[in-house]
């Protein structure tokens, strides 16, 4: 059967890790991006170069209408999915909680939380025996932020990603039944580039000698842990969050 991965935040980062590592095992991958469109080509190119099949979608996938557009296109243009990886995320700048705006926690949540939502719906609605589907598996990204709480820092990205855990067991167990697997991966300091979106930038490297492997984590070390849930590999594996945290 052919395997159809939808990646959102696909362009750079643990995404496009995942977009590699997916496409290697032979996975014919979309890869989502919300404006950064020279990244996605990239990860795009290198996949076709090595010989396999991907696509660019644009989407916000805090956005209803642009999810369901993306969702058809990677339909049209790749067939019927078969995994999601719920991977687009943001943060924003450190602040305390008696200092966030209801813009910003709006913002957190629609992305983070909606945005997930919405996605797993669609590719449920593509997945599931219910529906006609052959099955399938979802990966959702959550944060050891959401054990650790990121006070005075972003409690409410912290918060986003404890909806994310308590989404993902909910949802694995209401499709259980139906040939659908959904399972979280918590990565803990990883050398990305979200930490500077948040205005962090040093971050990870900083707070490096925290973690008990007195290292960051690599995207690539993260991918690992999703294309393995993602894989018959993890066949009786549901529900379930998985740190990649080096022990933090």
């Amino acid at each position: 059967m052919n395997q159809v991965l939808l990646i959102t935040g696909g362009s750079r980062g643990i995404g496009a890790a995942t977009a590699l590592q997916a496409a290697r095992r032979g996975y014919a991958v979309a890869v989502n991006y919300a404006s950064n469109s020279l990244a996605a080509d990239e990860v795009v190119r290198t996949i076709r170069a090595g010989g396999g099949t991907a696509i660019t979608v644009q989407a916000d996938v805090g956005d209803e209408a642009q999810v369901l557009a993306m969702f058809e296109k990677v339909d049209a243009k790749l067939g019927r999915l078969t995994a999601l990886v719920n991977n687009a995320g943001v943060v924003d700048i450190q602040a305390r909680v008696d200092e966030m705006s209801v813009a910003r926690l709006e913002r957190m949540l629609r992305i983070n939380v909606i945005g997930s939502f919405v996605c797993a719906r669609e590719a449920v609605r593509r997945m599931s025996t219910k529906h006609g589907g052959s099955g399938g598996a979802i990966v959702n990204l959550s944060s050891a932020a959401a054990r650790l709480g990121a006070p005075a820092q972003y409690v409410d990205y912290a918060a986003s990603k404890g909806a994310i855990e308590t989404f993902t067991v909910g949802l694995a167990k209401e499709v259980a039944d139906e040939g659908i697997r959904v399972n979280a991966v918590r990565p803990g300091l990883i050398d990305t580039e979200i930490h500077a979106s948040g205005g962090l930038p040093d971050r990870a490297f900083q707070l490096a000698p925290t973690v008990p492997m007195k290292r960051t984590g690599s995207a690539e070390e993260v991918a690992n842990a999703i294309v393995w849930l993602l894989s018959d590999e993890a066949s009786y594996v549901t529900g379930t969050s998985l740190d990649v945290t080096g022990g933090r």
